[in-house]
């Protein structure tokens, strides 16, 4: 049963940290309402989050987001939703609300898992308002576009360094060396670079 005082709340996009160097932003936003929640993540979450969003890019290999749903799947697990519902010192707090058999299970997560987790099972996410109230941020409208343009899921692009020679200018390939090289880039686990490429693919498209 859903507590009625809890706010869904969408993936608005993952955008590097302005704040900590290495580190990226997981923008979250309320679906009713204009206040966005901004959360500070690490590289590896900030992929595992963007690699399940895309739809073209899969992993040979399961990450270890992956290998969690499947090993749920396989013994029946169902993650039902995923709750942030405390902030101490900048530091959000996050429950993974669980089912088996009818029986309900509420599993301690940080919440950069938790909203991988969320993402491969289709999970909501929610938070309660005293957060909202504490973190959120209310955003212009001219602002809000700027978010949705530059961290809009579908293109969401995790670089965790720049490619240097060749890589670095992929405008002066074909299309089909183009589709090549995604393909040896998604073999090779090597996803940002995979992430560049298509988006350059999407440009000609």
């Amino acid at each position: 049963m859903i507590d009625m005082s809890l706010i869904k709340l969408t993936i608005k996009g993952i955008s590097y940290s302005q704040t900590q160097s290495g580190a990226y932003a997981l923008v979250l936003s309320e679906m009713d309402g204009t206040r966005t929640l901004p959360i500070i993540i690490g590289a590896f979450e900030a992929q595992s989050i963007a690699i399940a969003l895309e739809k073209e890019i899969r992993p040979p290999r399961p990450l270890t987001h992956d290998l969690f749903k499947t090993f749920s799947e396989r013994f029946e697990i169902e993650v039902k939703q995923v709750i942030i519902h405390k902030l101490v010192d900048g530091i959000f707090f996050s429950s993974l609300i669980c089912e088996k058999d009818g029986v309900e299970e509420i599993i301690d997560t940080r919440t950069s898992d938790a909203i991988a987790i969320a993402v491969r099972f289709k999970a909501p996410i929610y938070t309660y308002e005293n957060i909202l109230d504490k973190a959120g941020i209310y955003l212009k409208i001219e602002e809000e576009l700027a978010i949705e343009q530059s961290l809009d899921p579908e293109a969401v692009e995790v670089n965790l360094e720049e490619e240097v020679g060749e890589t670095s200018n992929l405008s002066k390939f074909s299309l089909k060396e183009l589709h090549h090289q995604l393909n040896e880039a998604v073999a090779n686990e090597d996803y940002e670079l995979a992430a560049k490429i298509r988006d350059e693919i999407s440009k000609r498209s």
